[in-house]
């Protein structure tokens, strides 16, 4: 709730207005919310901005990184052991589907079992498991997943940014 109620706060502020998707990874996520996007300079390094804040986790069981989830960015365990969240910076979930097998080695490897909610929807809709119980999940897409798909096909350098910027306009919340 904490993370909906900064996400809701920010967005209705402007916030999120003008900042650029600076981190895209075909077949893995979109990332935005970094304020010096707007009006950065072309090839500038982005990711580092957000308010004076971290959010405590809120990593739950049963919201996970399926495709179009909406989850928390961080700065890794290294330096952020509490997992405490960016105070801005979110990411969607593209991820691609998994088969049952790499399922079942993903297991091994993580040594956890996925439910049968996972396996459904990582199977069928597709998404990120390995991300599952490290990054709080506060929300999910339920419509325009063809835009997310087409932001995270678009060219990017060599740290991620879209060759070509892509921002927000505007984000509306609808209560």
């Amino acid at each position: 709730p904490e993370h909906r109620d900064n996400f809701i706060k920010l967005a209705k502020e402007g916030f999120y207005d003008g900042v650029l998707f600076h981190r895209v990874i075909n077949g893995f996520m979109i990332q935005t919310g970094d304020p010096h996007s707007k009006d950065a300079v072309a090839g500038e390094p982005l990711g580092s901005g957000g308010p004076d804040y971290t959010i405590p986790a809120e990593i739950t069981d049963g919201l996970f990184h399926v495709k179009g989830a909406i989850a928390a960015a961080r700065q890794g365990d290294n330096v952020n052991p509490e997992r405490r969240s960016s105070g801005s910076q979110f990411y969607i979930v593209q991820g691609r589907v998994w088969t049952d097998a790499e399922l079942d080695m993903m297991e091994e490897d993580l040594g956890e079992a996925f439910t049968a909610e996972q396996r459904e929807n990582y199977t069928t809709k597709g998404g990120t498991p390995h991300l599952d119980g490290g990054y709080t999940v506060f929300g999910q897409v339920v419509s325009g997943l063809d835009i997310v798909d087409r932001i995270a096909a678009t060219e990017t350098d060599g740290r991620d940014r879209p060759v070509e910027d892509i921002s927000i306009i505007s984000i509306e919340i609808v209560e």
